[in-house]
């Protein structure tokens, strides 16, 4: 059975792997409601992007004890310390750890957490 992809499912097929997120890079001169936007020229010379999270890998793997118990369950659950980032967060991010990708005919950056240098979250505070 043929799902149809709409504008709302299309990135439901992809899935991000571990401490990475999905960044949808946004115009250079467009600012945030208040106002948080990069200079072109740090743009150039910081060789920084900014971007919407779009989406998020699970977190980082916690490794699993090793347990000799044949008596537990044999269900290994791999856990996740989750990631800062956020779904909807506005991300400021170094491009030297940004992995650029098209997918439908749109620009998109697959980034590992340690190379967003700071989010900016629209939230009721």
């Amino acid at each position: 059975m043929a799902m149809h992809l709409t504008p709302d499912n299309r990135l439901k097929k992809l899935v991000v792997i571990g401490d990475r997120v999905l960044i949808k890079p946004t115009r250079p001169d467009e600012r945030t409601a208040s106002g948080l936007y990069l200079p072109p020229g740090v743009q150039e010379k910081e060789k920084v992007q900014q971007g919407y999270v779009i989406k998020t890998g699970p977190g980082y793997a916690i490794p699993m004890p090793v347990d000799d118990e044949p008596w537990k369950q044999d269900d290994e659950q791999v856990k996740y310390v989750p990631l800062q980032v956020k779904e909807g967060d506005l991300a400021i991010f170094l491009l030297s750890g940004a992995t650029e990708v098209m997918y439908e005919k749109e620009k998109y950056f697959i980034v590992p957490q340690s190379a967003i240098l700071m989010l900016e979250r629209e939230e009721d505070l």
